[in-house]
Formats: structure tokens, sequence, C-alpha cells
């Protein structure tokens, strides 16, 4: 087993302006935004804004910190479960947080 910290990974500013992401693991190693498989990043959601457009992606989210998280996709306002319960979705439905 191998204890992946969060804390000391580079901070990815989004490109909506609306947070930043750390990337924990990718696979396969180094692949980016068009080859990956599978990838677990933490983020931190800072305002309001729509979430980039990830064709073919199944997006699984999870609530670990904060006030909670309100996405709507496709036009349908999800309010996610609480802390530690995922909530999937598709990557290339049109979604926004708030």
């Amino acid at each position: 087993m191998r204890i992946l910290r969060a804390a000391g990974r580079a901070a990815a500013p989004w490109s909506n302006g609306g947070g930043v992401t750390r990337e924990i693991a990718v696979h396969p190693p180094g692949a980016g935004w068009d080859g990956f498989a599978w990838r677990v990043s933490l983020a931190d959601v800072t305002r309001d804004g729509p979430y980039s457009p990830l064709p073919g992606v199944r997006r699984i989210l999870t609530v670990v910190d904060g006030a909670g998280l309100e996405l709507t996709v496709d036009g349908t306002p999800r309010l996610l479960p609480g802390r530690y319960r995922p909530f999937a979705f598709p990557g290339g439905a049109t979604t926004v947080s708030r």
C-alpha cells in the first residue's frame, strides 16, 4: 500500500477560474486530459460556474469538506449527498456547480 497525500502536490487552476485541482493519481502514468483511463484528484471549488465538458468520461464527485455542492446536470438540479458519498454523472453533460 502507498499513501498518496494531496499536500505538496501542485495546484492546477481550472480553465473557468472557479477552482484548482491537485492530481493524486492517473493511469496510465503521465496521461493528459485526452488520454487517461482513470484519474483521481482533489479539487478546491472557489466559486459557482460551469464544468469543462469531458465527453466519454464518467465523472464521480465526492464532497470531502465544506458546505456542500449543488450541480445542475443537463438542466436538472442535484444537491449532492452528504460528505464522502459519491455522485456519478456523464462528463459530456452540460454541468454547472453552485
